[in-house]
């Protein structure tokens, strides 16, 4: 089966009329729409290395107890490269497990809701808000978020992206320095240090709440209509 078939059956189980997205002028968006415009960095080894130290800086973290309990850091992963980050709560116990966030039932569906608008998780990255996996995946505590935030920031700005998806409540709160309902925060676009930030629902809540799988497209739709328009 191809990706394109993938992404038919996928929108045909969200209930969504299938339609062609088109760019400005009017031709179907590809993959190459979606590639990078902005050039590589003037010094790619030294940009890796800066990458390499600070994973491995994530790796040694020691800043607060989920050190403890953790089977390993799950720093993120992806193009290094990308217009697309995203940010999800913090690593569960497959995560915990692979040190790669979003896998298992919940990963499969946000890969598909990715592939939906025409993107791999090779041409986005994706973090979290925390590096360990909080304990029976509780939400994060505040001095956990603070001990972390240092992490994240540097990789946003390692990674210059166009767009930010803050993916589910825990996130979107903590980006947005807010304790409104994720049901209030999404529909609209907010700027994190002028960067565009759509939230969208966590792919494990859409696993459970199958009823808000068109709500997501909306979500997915106003994502990609914000970064045609960047």
């Amino acid at each position: 089966m191809t990706d394109e078939s993938k992404r038919l059956l996928y929108l045909e189980a969200m209930e969504i009329d299938v339609w062609l997205p088109k760019t400005n002028h009017g031709a179907p968006i590809t993959e190459h729409a979606l590639e990078k415009d902005k050039p590589l960095l003037s010094s790619p080894s030294s940009e890796a290395e800066i990458w390499q130290e600070l994973r491995e800086e994530v790796a040694n973290c020691q800043a607060c107890d989920l050190y403890k309990t953790r089977t390993q850091t799950v720093f993120g992963t992806g193009n290094t490269h990308a217009d697309w980050l995203l940010i999800g709560e913090a690593p569960g116990q497959n995560e915990d497990l692979q040190g790669e966030p979003f896998v298992g039932k919940a990963g499969q569906l946000l890969n598909e809701m990715l592939r939906a608008i025409n993107l791999s998780r090779e041409q986005v990255f994706i973090a979290n808000i925390l590096k360990c996996r909080p304990p029976n995946n509780r939400d994060p505590k505040p001095e956990e978020v603070s001990a972390c935030s240092d992490f994240l920031q540097r990789q946003i700005d390692l990674l210059k992206p166009k767009i930010i998806l803050a993916v589910g409540r825990i996130a979107a709160q903590q980006l947005l320095k807010t304790t409104e309902p994720i049901g209030k925060l999404r529909g609209k676009v907010y700027f994190l240090d002028a960067i565009p930030v759509i939230v969208i629902y966590h792919p494990a809540y859409l696993l459970r709440s199958l009823l808000e799988k068109r709500k997501a497209w909306q979500d997915l739709q106003l994502a990609l209509k914000t970064y045609r328009e960047i």
